[in-house]
């Protein structure tokens, strides 16, 4: 997980007759194939390898059994069950500015399991006290850019319009999760004009949120923290939907009429 590499970890959680492993045995199975450790070996590890690249894949842990005699050929005799499970990774977090908004947004962004990285020029702004738990960069940001990885996230949010343009035409090319930056519908209009104008590909364009965030009428640096990091979590768990309050979704489980009251609530206030 230190690494940043993706694994799958498969672990013996039932055991029947004769079998290779106990309970309680494990082993890890990177994206490439190559595991460590030993659940038994033979066509059962081999399956359970199967529905570990399957289950990375799909993000999603199953639980894998059989019969080693009668579904594998195998000689022992006994049956297997085998819980896999891939492992979430710490996802990186690089904010782009230490003001008033991208205090806040770390700060929550810390607290929601990211490893956050804060970039600022102002030795003032960039203080432990500040920003505890995050790792500080003091410096100009755009004269050393970070190098995003595919599961990398990265917010501007800095106090000059032409950093962060310096800033986006920097990461835009790069492989990342996420890419958002602060600004008003004008100050993005202009900015992708500037980059078309560079040679940008558009293409591009349609990858960046900004104005960044989720639209819930944020408006105190605390509250953007909040609707950014909204956005955040609706790109990590992977969430296409329609962005609603819950009670607006008609649900069986809040009542027959698919309310958020419960079905018999005139009765007992009756």
């Amino acid at each position: 997980m230190a690494s940043g590499r993706d694994a799958v970890l498969c672990s013996v959680i039932g055991v029947d007759g004769s079998a290779p492993r106990k309970p309680g045995a494990r082993m890890l199975v990177y994206a490439d194939g190559t595991i460590v450790g030993t659940i038994g070996g033979g066509e059962w590890e081999r399956r359970v390898i199967a529905a570990a690249l399957d289950a990375l894949e799909r993000g999603q842990p199953v639980r894998v059994a059989a019969h080693l005699t009668r579904d594998m050929g195998m000689c022992c005799g006994g049956a297997m069950e085998a819980y896999v499970e891939p492992l979430e990774r710490t996802d990186r977090l690089h904010v782009f500015g230490a003001g008033h908004v991208g205090t806040a947004l770390a700060r929550l962004a810390r607290d929601l399991g990211f490893e956050v990285h804060v970039y600022d020029e102002r030795e003032d702004w960039l203080e432990e006290g500040r920003l505890p738990g995050c790792t500080l960069h003091e410096g100009d940001p755009s004269r050393a850019l970070v190098v995003l990885g595919s599961r990398d996230f990265a917010v501007i949010v800095t106090h000059s319009h032409q950093l962060d343009q310096a800033l986006l035409m920097g990461l835009i090319g790069q492989d990342y999760a996420y890419l958002g930056m602060i600004g008003s519908r004008a100050k993005v209009a202009k900015f992708f004009v500037r980059l078309r104008a560079a040679g940008v590909d558009e293409a591009r364009f349609s990858r960046v949120s900004t104005p960044v965030g989720l639209d819930i009428g944020a408006e105190t640096p605390e509250e953007i923290a909040v609707a950014i990091a909204a956005e955040l979590i609706r790109v990590r768990r992977g969430h296409s939907g329609t962005v609603r309050p819950l009670a607006e979704i008609p649900l069986a489980a809040r009542g027959g009429d698919g309310t958020a009251r419960p079905p018999a609530l005139e009765e007992l206030v009756s």
